[in-house]
């Protein structure tokens, strides 16, 4: 059992533990270790397999004894018989916004609540608002939560999708009878949210591909297997399907099965006023629906699709019907940004606030990745619960940034971190006051704490895009995908504000928020507003946000010169400091 799945299982425990009423010490204890190892800055397997877990600050004779049976054997008696001991609903439970395992627990203890199905009974008949802690509105909280759970069931975020996909999509291009294979559907076309994983490949022998397919690691059970289709559930329950076609149909077919649908009709029109018909299986001269090889327009590439139907080739990303085929007609269609053109990242937090590494460990591993430059720019005081810097460690925060610096000039490096501050946007002001915010090279200024006031929330954060020294703002609308609905915010009033005050707006690359949502960018866009994608990252690992962020940036149609991490170092020097000369 790898790292990752180890952490996993290990915060279970404690939520587990925390559900069953255990000693307090005993669930943190857990939790604890499970933050110990995320972090831990060499290989897990090998710290067991030479006996030096023990070595590890927080990990006690009996958690080391867990944690090399997890990762000698990949089981846990002790964590299987806990699962066991309780009602396999309450983790269900604990899926919905809002409820955490001590109101799950009391929930079961005082109304034997095991089920997301009697919870909403409960709920209904008023049960849960007479409970101490919780109340009507609670009640009618964890009801708008159960409903937004069930909407997004069947639905995955990008990046968990990709993490599973793209093993799968390498072995299969290794295989000797795949000619041609890539993914398809929402996955290509870089959506936010996916449902499931769509996979294509061209074979001359399409029943040892779907072999090959159903007998991947990873995969949890085969739902259905055919000669040329077959459809499995992979690791986290997300499905994948694996149609195998000819090689001549493969462009068709992959130009189909990307979609969207709202794209695929406008296509299927165009080659109908054209007189011919497009399907899955080619692009054919007849008036009538056919799969006739005779009849098939030959196209080795989905370019020659598109050029066939007198438009420019559209990147799998524009694909949804949002004007791609008015700016192909009109010849243009951006060059859209590529993640290799980010030069760094400039929201991100270390271990001075909620972050898991030191400023050292991030300026090395940034170093080594090619990056040119690297923010850090942790909490401010009011985010507590990060343990938010007050201004007597932001400034002892500078002076160490200033000799990592140091070091890396005297090492000959040309990388360099740059130091800021993620500032809370408060009820009437900043977290922190202009003459501090002055002393930092980035200003991120977000919005934790929202209310249900849309004009109230839309008027805090064009305070904050009006501050001189405010360089972004950060997550704009606050939403977690899949789990937190965007709070109510005038967000065209804010890009407004953004476009008249020179302040960039962030498209957070954390696949969980990806906000700004990318149906915004060509507005923000055409206004002047700036893009920055950031990782906001919290450890190393999260640098490979970038790529996640430069796909949905890619949706919203952004080219490179929009993006202001594309810069090189010193122009980007220049361009933190506009904002501040001109209001002087």
């Amino acid at each position: 059992m790898n790292k990752d799945q180890v952490v996993e299982i290990l915060a279970e425990i404690g939520v587990l533990l925390e559900l069953k009423g255990e000693n307090p010490f005993k669930t943190r204890a857990y939790a604890n270790a499970a933050r110990t190892l995320e972090s831990l800055p060499e290989s897990l397997e090998k710290l067991v397999a030479e006996g030096r877990l023990g070595e590890v600050k927080g990990i006690g004779e009996a958690l080391q004894e867990k944690i090399t049976t997890l990762v000698t054997t990949g089981a846990l008696p002790y964590y299987e018989e806990l699962k066991s001991s309780l009602p396999a609903g309450l983790l269900e439970m604990l899926q919905i916004p809002g409820l955490g395992p001590k109101k799950v627990k009391k929930l079961y203890g005082e109304l034997a609540v095991e089920s997301i199905e009697a919870l909403e009974a409960a709920c209904k008949a008023g049960k849960v608002a007479v409970l101490d802690g919780f109340g009507e509105k609670t009640q009618a909280k964890i009801l708008e939560g159960i409903q937004f759970k069930r909407t997004y069931a069947s639905k995955h975020h990008l990046g968990k999708a990709f993490i599973v996909a793209e093993p799968i999509l390498e072995n299969l291009r290794s295989h000797p009878d795949v000619s041609r294979c890539s993914t398809a559907g929402s996955l290509r076309r870089n959506k936010e949210v996916i449902g499931d994983i769509d996979f294509l490949a061209s074979s001359k022998n399409p029943a040892a591909v779907i072999e090959f397919f159903t007998s991947q690691p990873g995969i949890l059970s085969v739902s259905a297997k055919g000669e040329t289709k077959a459809s499995v559930i992979l690791t986290g329950g997300i499905q994948a399907d694996l149609r195998v076609v000819s090689d001549a149909e493969f462009p068709f077919a992959l130009a189909y099965f990307t979609g969207s649908k709202e794209h695929n009709i406008v296509m299927r029109q165009r080659a109908i006023t054209r007189g011919l018909r497009l399907n899955e299986y080619g692009l054919f001269k007849s008036t009538e629906e056919t799969r006739d090889p005779a009849l098939r327009v030959t196209c080795s590439t989905e370019e020659e699709i598109f050029h066939a139907l007198d438009l420019p080739y559209i990147p799998p990303e524009l694909r949804e019907d949002h004007g791609e085929f008015i700016a192909g007609e009109q010849n243009n269609l951006p060059r859209l940004i590529e993640w290799t053109d980010l030069k760094g990242s400039l929201h991100n937090h270390s271990n001075w606030s909620d972050g898991q590494n030191t400023i050292d460990e991030i300026a090395a591993h940034m170093q080594e990745l090619g990056c040119d430059y690297w923010a850090i720019t942790d909490h401010s005081r009011a985010s507590f619960q990060a343990n938010g810097l007050d201004a007597e460690r932001v400034r002892r925060q500078l002076k160490e940034i200033a000799a990592t610096n140091q070091r890396l000039a005297d090492q000959g490096s040309d990388f360099r971190l740059l130091a800021g501050s993620e500032v809370d946007v408060l009820k009437e002001r900043l977290d922190f006051d202009d003459d501090l915010l002055a002393e930092l090279e980035v200003v991120v200024a977000s919005l934790h704490v929202a209310g249900s006031d849309e004009a109230d929330n839309t008027k805090r954060l064009i305070r904050a895009a009006e501050n001189p020294f405010v360089h972004m703002l950060g997550h704009l609308t606050g939403r977690l995908l899949l789990e937190r609905q965007p709070y109510p915010l005038n967000q065209h009033a804010v890009i407004d504000a953004c476009a008249a005050t020179g302040t960039w707006i962030e498209l957070n690359a954390n696949p969980h928020r990806f906000d700004l949502d990318w149906r915004l960018w060509q507005y923000a866009k055409s206004k002047g507003v700036k893009c920055v994608i950031n990782c906001d990252a919290h450890r190393l690992e999260h640098a490979g946000f970038l790529r996640l962020g430069t796909g949905i940036a890619r949706k919203g149609w952004l080219t490179k010169a929009d993006v202001i991490n594309t810069l090189p170092l010193e122009k980007l020097r220049n361009a933190l400091g506009e904002k501040r000369a001109r209001k002087r």
